[in-house]
Protein backbone atom coordinates (compact mmCIF):
# COMPACT_ATOMS: atom_id res chain seq x y z
CA UNK A 1 0.00 0.00 0.00
CA UNK A 2 1.21 3.47 -0.83
CA UNK A 3 1.90 5.18 2.52
CA UNK A 4 0.76 8.52 1.03
CA UNK A 5 -2.76 7.06 1.00
CA UNK A 6 -2.77 6.20 4.72
CA UNK A 7 -4.52 8.76 6.93
CA UNK A 8 -4.47 6.78 10.17
CA UNK A 9 -3.50 3.34 11.41
CA UNK A 10 -4.77 1.19 14.23
CA UNK A 11 -3.81 -2.25 15.45
CA UNK A 12 -6.08 -3.95 12.90
CA UNK A 13 -6.93 -1.26 10.34
CA UNK A 14 -5.48 1.28 7.97
CA UNK A 15 -7.62 4.25 6.97
CA UNK A 16 -6.74 5.43 3.47
CA UNK A 17 -8.15 7.47 0.64
CA UNK A 18 -10.67 5.73 -1.61
CA UNK A 19 -9.47 4.18 -4.85
CA UNK A 20 -11.55 3.59 -7.96
CA UNK A 21 -11.13 -0.13 -7.35
CA UNK A 22 -13.11 0.30 -4.11
CA UNK A 23 -16.34 1.20 -5.94
CA UNK A 24 -17.71 -2.36 -5.75
CA UNK A 25 -17.23 -2.33 -1.98
CA UNK A 26 -19.03 1.00 -1.75
CA UNK A 27 -21.94 -0.44 -3.71
CA UNK A 28 -22.05 -3.45 -1.40
CA UNK A 29 -22.39 -1.06 1.54
CA UNK A 30 -25.27 0.70 -0.22
CA UNK A 31 -26.97 -2.66 -0.86
CA UNK A 32 -26.64 -3.76 2.78
CA UNK A 33 -28.10 -0.65 4.37
CA UNK A 34 -31.12 -0.99 6.57
CA UNK A 35 -34.32 -0.45 4.55
CA UNK A 36 -35.45 2.04 7.21
CA UNK A 37 -32.74 4.44 5.97
CA UNK A 38 -33.87 7.40 3.86
CA UNK A 39 -34.17 6.71 0.13
CA UNK A 40 -31.11 8.84 -0.73
CA UNK A 41 -28.96 6.44 1.38
CA UNK A 42 -30.05 3.10 -0.11
CA UNK A 43 -29.98 1.63 -3.62
CA UNK A 44 -32.80 2.96 -5.75
CA UNK A 45 -35.35 0.63 -7.30
CA UNK A 46 -33.49 0.93 -10.60
CA UNK A 47 -30.10 0.12 -9.02
CA UNK A 48 -28.49 3.51 -8.47
CA UNK A 49 -25.83 4.34 -7.66
CA UNK A 50 -24.12 1.98 -10.05
CA UNK A 51 -20.48 0.94 -9.77
CA UNK A 52 -19.68 3.33 -12.64
CA UNK A 53 -21.36 6.20 -10.78
CA UNK A 54 -19.42 5.37 -7.62
CA UNK A 55 -16.16 5.19 -9.58
CA UNK A 56 -16.88 8.65 -10.98
CA UNK A 57 -17.59 9.96 -7.48
CA UNK A 58 -14.24 8.59 -6.25
CA UNK A 59 -12.41 10.20 -9.19
CA UNK A 60 -13.91 13.59 -8.29
CA UNK A 61 -12.82 13.48 -4.64
CA UNK A 62 -10.24 16.01 -3.52
CA UNK A 63 -7.15 14.00 -2.53
CA UNK A 64 -6.11 16.70 -0.06
CA UNK A 65 -9.45 17.11 1.72
CA UNK A 66 -9.32 16.91 5.51
CA UNK A 67 -13.06 16.40 5.79
CA UNK A 68 -13.56 13.14 3.93
CA UNK A 69 -14.47 9.49 4.33
CA UNK A 70 -11.65 6.97 4.18
CA UNK A 71 -11.61 3.32 3.27
CA UNK A 72 -11.05 1.05 6.27
CA UNK A 73 -8.61 -1.65 5.20
CA UNK A 74 -8.01 -4.71 7.35
CA UNK A 75 -4.25 -5.05 7.85
CA UNK A 76 -4.35 -8.85 8.03
CA UNK A 77 -5.54 -9.42 4.47
CA UNK A 78 -5.81 -6.00 2.79
CA UNK A 79 -9.60 -6.26 2.46
CA UNK A 80 -11.62 -3.04 2.52
CA UNK A 81 -14.36 -3.69 5.07
CA UNK A 82 -15.97 -0.26 5.46
CA UNK A 83 -15.19 3.39 5.98
CA UNK A 84 -14.71 6.01 8.66
CA UNK A 85 -14.00 9.71 8.51
CA UNK A 86 -15.42 13.19 8.73
CA UNK A 87 -18.19 14.80 6.70
CA UNK A 88 -19.46 18.37 6.65
CA UNK A 89 -22.38 18.86 8.98
CA UNK A 90 -25.46 20.80 8.07
CA UNK A 91 -26.54 21.54 11.62
CA UNK A 92 -23.69 23.42 13.26
CA UNK A 93 -20.58 25.39 12.63
CA UNK A 94 -18.75 24.63 9.36
CA UNK A 95 -15.53 23.91 11.27
CA UNK A 96 -17.31 21.27 13.39
CA UNK A 97 -17.55 18.23 11.11
CA UNK A 98 -19.57 15.09 11.70
CA UNK A 99 -17.99 11.70 12.25
CA UNK A 100 -19.27 8.92 10.02
CA UNK A 101 -18.53 5.21 9.80
CA UNK A 102 -20.07 2.15 8.20
CA UNK A 103 -18.87 -1.42 7.94
CA UNK A 104 -19.97 -4.42 5.94
CA UNK A 105 -22.20 -6.82 7.86
CA UNK A 106 -19.51 -9.51 7.76
CA UNK A 107 -17.14 -7.11 9.57
CA UNK A 108 -19.60 -5.94 12.23
CA UNK A 109 -19.51 -7.05 15.84
CA UNK A 110 -15.70 -7.10 15.93
CA UNK A 111 -15.05 -3.63 17.36
CA UNK A 112 -13.76 -2.30 14.05
CA UNK A 113 -16.12 0.70 13.98
CA UNK A 114 -14.99 1.71 17.45
CA UNK A 115 -11.32 1.22 16.56
CA UNK A 116 -11.63 3.22 13.34
CA UNK A 117 -13.65 5.96 15.04
CA UNK A 118 -11.03 6.42 17.77
CA UNK A 119 -8.45 6.91 15.00
CA UNK A 120 -10.70 9.46 13.27
CA UNK A 121 -11.20 11.40 16.51
CA UNK A 122 -7.43 11.46 17.11
CA UNK A 123 -6.87 12.60 13.52
CA UNK A 124 -9.54 15.32 13.88
CA UNK A 125 -7.88 16.56 17.08
CA UNK A 126 -4.45 16.70 15.37
CA UNK A 127 -6.07 18.50 12.43
CA UNK A 128 -7.22 21.30 14.74
CA UNK A 129 -10.92 20.53 15.12
CA UNK A 130 -12.37 21.51 18.48
CA UNK A 131 -15.71 19.73 18.28
CA UNK A 132 -17.21 16.84 16.36
CA UNK A 133 -20.84 15.93 15.83
CA UNK A 134 -22.60 12.68 15.06
CA UNK A 135 -26.12 11.91 14.00
CA UNK A 136 -27.67 8.49 14.30
CA UNK A 137 -31.14 7.04 13.95
CA UNK A 138 -32.72 6.12 17.25
CA UNK A 139 -33.11 2.49 16.13
CA UNK A 140 -29.38 2.12 15.32
CA UNK A 141 -28.26 0.72 18.69
CA UNK A 142 -24.83 -0.53 17.48
CA UNK A 143 -23.82 2.94 16.22
CA UNK A 144 -25.10 4.52 19.41
CA UNK A 145 -22.91 2.14 21.43
CA UNK A 146 -19.85 3.10 19.33
CA UNK A 147 -20.50 6.78 19.97
CA UNK A 148 -20.86 6.14 23.71
CA UNK A 149 -17.61 4.13 23.80
CA UNK A 150 -15.58 6.86 22.13
CA UNK A 151 -16.87 9.63 24.36
CA UNK A 152 -19.65 11.32 22.41
CA UNK A 153 -22.45 12.78 24.51
CA UNK A 154 -26.06 12.63 23.37
CA UNK A 155 -27.53 16.13 23.17
CA UNK A 156 -31.14 17.03 23.69
CA UNK A 157 -31.64 17.70 19.99
CA UNK A 158 -33.82 15.20 18.17
CA UNK A 159 -35.11 15.56 14.62
CA UNK A 160 -38.38 13.60 14.51
CA UNK A 161 -38.91 11.40 11.47
CA UNK A 162 -41.88 9.04 11.60
CA UNK A 163 -40.90 7.39 8.31
CA UNK A 164 -37.22 6.58 9.01
CA UNK A 165 -36.83 6.93 12.77
CA UNK A 166 -35.87 9.96 14.81
CA UNK A 167 -32.36 11.36 14.34
CA UNK A 168 -30.39 11.82 17.55
CA UNK A 169 -27.53 14.32 17.81
CA UNK A 170 -24.29 13.63 19.64
CA UNK A 171 -21.35 15.95 20.38
CA UNK A 172 -17.71 15.47 21.31
CA UNK A 173 -15.60 18.40 22.50
CA UNK A 174 -11.96 17.74 21.65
Amino acid sequence: MNNDDVIAATERLLLRRWRVTDAALQRELWAERDPRAPAHRILSADGHPTIDELEDRIRREDPTATIALFAAVRRADGAVVGYAGLIPNGHGEPDEPEIAYEFLRRAQGQGLATEASVAVVDWARRSGHRRLWATVREWNAPSRRVLDKIGFIETERVDPDAAHGDTLFYRLDL
